[in-house]
């Protein structure tokens, strides 16, 4: 064997050949697996986003939630009572508490000034 080099030796070829295939099926593999978990993590979250869209019934042990329209529904009718009280009414309205304390203030106070703007 004189002028030939490792290429010549055939267990040595074999070797090389079903190394690189495995390494290649390896990686395959792995690429699979991490492809997998990431669709599993994906899924898992979209199904969290489902049961906080349409809210869970109740089940022994645990209260019932609510979607998301019904909690949207609730935050609506806050707002509401909230801007009820930010405007004057017949007089049972905050707004109207404030101005008629704030009338009763000058009453009392008739020499104060309100601060100057700016």
């Amino acid at each position: 064997m004189i002028g030939g080099g490792a290429a010549d030796i055939p267990a040595l070829e074999a070797f090389v050949l079903w190394g690189t295939a495995g390494t290649i099926l390896t990686g395959i593999t792995a690429a699979l697996w991490r492809l997998a978990r990431a669709a599993a993590h994906t899924a898992r979250r979209a199904d969290q986003f489902m049961d906080d869209w349409y809210g869970e019934p109740e089940r022994p042990g645990v209260p019932p939630r609510p979607g998301l329209m019904e909690r949207v529904g609730a935050i609506e009718s806050r707002l509401e009572r909230v801007e009820h009280e930010l405007h004057p009414d017949d007089g049972g309205s905050l707004r109207d508490a404030v101005d008629e304390a704030n009338r009763m203030l000058a009453w009392l106070c008739p020499d104060r000034r309100p601060p100057a703007a700016g």
